[in-house]
């Protein structure tokens, strides 16, 4: 019997040799290609995180919702204004999962509140120079990055903590992924596609669907495969989309109102409100439910601008109807409105309270 020695292990890269194959390109690509996308990103970088404590809270309304976030669990599924877990904000919680969990790792400061949005912004150039890259080659994918890093509304969505951000980057994300299963006919990359709109439905709600009719219309016609399998790969992307989208709205809905946080931006405590009022048809016809000011048809704000909360036992100190509604935001909340929280509980120095008026 013969004994077989195993060869030694090769000896771990040397680190100039792992900086010199990040800086190499791939084989069917220019040698100029890696850098220059290496350098696009560090630009990039630089452009959206320079002097980016400037903005201070930014929008301070989603800012206190990141905060409360840090404090309870409850308030950061649920997306609340405050760690109480009186009313949530009028958008769905997914932009401030980001925030609330980079203000436990890091604390509450501007940096940690908005680097994860500048963050975003490199990301989606990526994503987008791989996306174009696909189709018509690293020049072009240089070329579409490049567009994208200095658009103005780009920069300013990118140094700013709205959910526009975390939005943008997801959606760029399925068009990418849809480039992919459009070039391989693939079922598995049309779902990812769901699952990334998915994600931005729990960013922005209905805005986020803007894009699928034209995702599904792009795979219907152009994968190379049966028209049998495409219809069944878009029905499997639909599925993936509507779970995504789906859970935490259904979560909401069959919870209890009184073990629950009210649904901030409807009037009726309601998730489909939210999805189908303020943040879906009232945006085009301007008539906003919730809206403070909001022109009558899906429900003005009433007399005091507010939706009522759920349960006053919730709000200790403030049992007075106009204490527990909306109120205009200070200047620096970027015209955005925020909940006031008088009583007890009431911070002047968090960010994103108002004054009751």
């Amino acid at each position: 019997m013969t004994a077989t020695v195993p060869p030694p292990p090769s000896p771990a890269a040397p680190l100039g040799s792992r900086a010199a194959r990040l800086l190499r390109s791939r084989d069917a690509d220019p040698r100029w290609v890696r850098p220059a996308l290496l350098g696009l990103l560090g630009a990039t970088g630089l452009l959206y995180l320079w002097g980016l404590s400037a903005s201070g809270w930014a929008n301070a309304y989603y800012s206190a919702a990141a905060q409360a976030g840090s404090q309870s669990w409850e308030a950061f599924f649920y997306g609340s204004s405050d760690a109480a877990n009186s009313i949530t904000v009028d958008k769905p919680p997914a932009s401030l999962w980001v925030m609330a969990l980079s203000v436990r790792l890091f604390g509450l400061s501007s940096w940690s509140l908005l680097v994860p949005q500048a963050l975003m912004g490199v990301a989606t150039v990526g994503l987008l120079y791989l996306a174009v890259r696909r189709v018509a080659g690293p020049g072009a994918g240089l070329l579409a990055g490049t567009v994208a890093a200095l658009t103005p509304v780009a920069v300013l969505v990118f140094r700013f903590n709205n959910p526009d951000a975390l939005l943008v980057l997801l959606l760029t994300a399925a068009a990418c992924a849809l480039t992919r299963a459009v070039e391989r006919a693939s079922g598995r990359a049309l779902a990812l596609v769901g699952v990334l709109v998915g994600l931005a439905f729990l960013t922005k709600m209905l805005q986020a669907l803007l894009v699928v009719a034209g995702f599904a219309l792009a795979y219907l016609t152009a994968a190379p495969t049966t028209l049998g399998r495409r219809i069944r790969h878009l029905l499997g992307a639909g599925l993936a989309l509507v779970v995504t989208a789906g859970w935490w709205v259904a979560v909401v809905e069959l919870v209890p109102a009184s073990a629950r946080p009210y649904v901030g931006g409807s009037r009726t405590d309601s998730v489909w409100e939210l999805i189908w009022g303020y943040n879906g048809l009232g945006r085009l016809t301007g008539q906003e439910i919730g809206n403070v000011g909001a022109a009558p048809g899906w429900g003005d704000a009433g007399s005091a601008g507010c939706s009522p909360p759920r349960s006053a036992a919730r709000w200790p100190g403030c049992c007075r109807p106009r204490c527990c509604c909306w109120s205009p935001a200070s200047p620096s909340s970027a015209g955005r409105r925020a909940p006031t929280r008088p009583g007890p509980r009431c911070s002047p120095g968090e960010p994103g309270w108002a004054s009751p008026a």
